[in-house]
């Protein structure tokens, strides 16, 4: 038992030094640089139907996961714009599509306190997010896994957002 404890306590050490030679580190939410955001106007200009609202409960999750409020009359202000949304052949079998990829593609403007705009272009998703509809021929199916893909692409493109504009934030604080 006391060796057990022994052997747990180095690890935890060495896991430390690890951690801390990586670059890693552990930040509350009093290390971030805002504590709240207003999201304004999510345009959606691709056919693909209420992308602008997947995308402004993607972003409204995403902040509130990092600790940062929601705010309509925060200083910080986010705006955006989707631009594309498509959906690609992956692989087909028999002129029959058996898995497709979602694409989409967005920009975004961080209005700071000042005033100042930071543009942020081309932001997409990081992972490929992909479906399969081998098998299936039920209509339905495949409009929800659709849906599904959308929701997750959009999920991805807001968790890559929201760290852009954390590093910016934190680097106009460190500028001053």
């Amino acid at each position: 038992m006391y060796m057990r404890f022994i052997y747990i306590f180095v690890f935890l050490i060495l896991f430390s030094f690890l951690a801390i030679s990586c670059g890693y580190t552990i930040h509350g939410k009093g290390g971030l640089p805002f504590s709240s955001v207003a999201i304004d106007k999510i345009e959606n200009k691709s056919y693909e139907p209420k992308l602008q609202d997947k995308l402004f409960i993607a972003l409204t999750e995403e902040l509130l996961k990092q600790g940062i409020k929601v705010e309509p009359e925060a200083g910080y202000r986010i705006s955006g714009t989707i631009n594309h949304f498509d959906l690609r052949i992956l692989s087909e079998s028999s002129d029959v599509a058996i898995e497709y990829e979602v694409l989409v593609d967005a920009d975004f403007k961080l209005v700071k306190p000042n005033g100042e705009v930071e543009d942020f272009k081309k932001f997409s998703s990081p992972f490929i997010v992909s479906f399969s509809g081998m098998g299936r021929k039920n209509l339905e199916y495949l409009i929800a896994q659709k849906e599904y893909a959308s929701e997750k692409a959009l999920k991805d493109i807001a968790m890559e957002v929201v760290s852009a504009f954390i590093y910016s934030a934190k680097k106009d604080v460190k500028d001053k």
